[in-house]
């Protein structure tokens, strides 16, 4: 079965959510709104999950989405501030938008139950990458019968080995066809992605989080040293990881969580295949062990 149609959306919905995301990071006063959990969320975060939603909606109407904002925060008095700011983004790449509606495009991502076909959203996966001015990404998968069959990853700033005048990747991949990885700018192909061959330890590289609340460095560096792996981490914030190690400018990915309590939801790391079991909320993969 083909999911062409799919991808080509797909593409298009990162696209545009970048540009949005590269307008805010420019400005370099992307100040953060804390949520329940601590985490940070910026004007970036919703505005991308607006562009994005509603053009998924807009080609699918029935798909659900599963993303990870909504706009409570938006609506509350003492945010009007970025309430505006997300519209002002927005609107300058979709100018007859209205307020209203911007607002209700966030909340096309809160659907909270599995089904047979689905699409699930980061709309900025490393915020804290985002804050700095560093790596970030715009994550988006179509789900399928528990399959992930189609797969976007936009990561503004990340340059690659193989186009090092080229900042900027979109990596889009259809299920039993392969990732491609293009010029984010203007969609010239980079090639198709190819995991490296170096298999001797002294030559490999491996890839992990910047933060080391999202990762155990120490876990991992220990890991290496028993590998015998002596070359330093390659870090950086967000999914962009999983572009490095695809692309081959690196031979492994390390996700060692730093406190057992750490749950990884759904638009964190799409699984390959997810549980038949109906649940409610954000459908984490990877829970607290006993």
């Amino acid at each position: 079965m083909s999911f062409y149609s799919e991808k080509m959306i797909a593409i298009a919905a990162v696209r545009e959510a970048s540009e949005l995301c590269r307008a805010v990071q420019s400005e370099r006063d992307s100040d953060a709104i804390k949520k329940v959990d601590k985490t940070p969320v910026t004007v970036a975060d919703f505005g991308s999950q607006a562009l994005v939603c509603s053009r998924i909606r807009r080609a699918y109407p029935s798909d659900p989405i599963i993303a990870e904002e909504t706009s409570s925060m938006l609506r509350q008095p003492e945010n009007e501030g970025n309430r505006q700011r997300v519209v002002h983004h927005v609107q300058n790449l979709r100018p007859d938008a209205a307020s209203e509606d911007i607002l209700e495009w966030i909340d096309y991502g809160g659907h909270k139950l599995q089904a047979e076909r689905f699409w699930t959203l980061d709309p900025i996966d490393g915020t804290k990458g985002f804050l700095r001015g560093d790596q970030y990404a715009i994550a988006l998968a179509l789900i399928v019968d528990e399959q992930v069959v189609v797969a976007a990853l936009a990561c503004p700033n990340l340059v690659l080995n193989s186009a090092p005048n080229d900042k900027g990747v979109l990596a889009i991949a259809e299920k039993g066809k392969g990732t491609e990885i293009y010029r984010l700018s203007d969609m010239q192909k980079i090639g198709n992605a190819e995991v490296s061959a170096i298999t001797e330890a002294e030559e490999i590289r491996f890839s992990e989080s910047v933060e080391s609340t999202h990762t155990s460095h120490s876990d991992a560096h220990e890991v290496a040293t028993r590998l015998g792996i002596s070359k330093d981490a390659v870090r950086l914030d967000s999914q962009a990881k999983y572009v490095v190690v695809a692309a081959g400018d690196a031979e492994i990915y390390m996700r060692l969580p730093s406190s057992r309590r750490y749950v990884e939801n759904i638009w964190d790391m799409p699984p390959v295949r997810l549980s038949s079991k109906k649940q409610e909320g954000p459908l984490p993969i990877s829970q607290e062990s006993p």
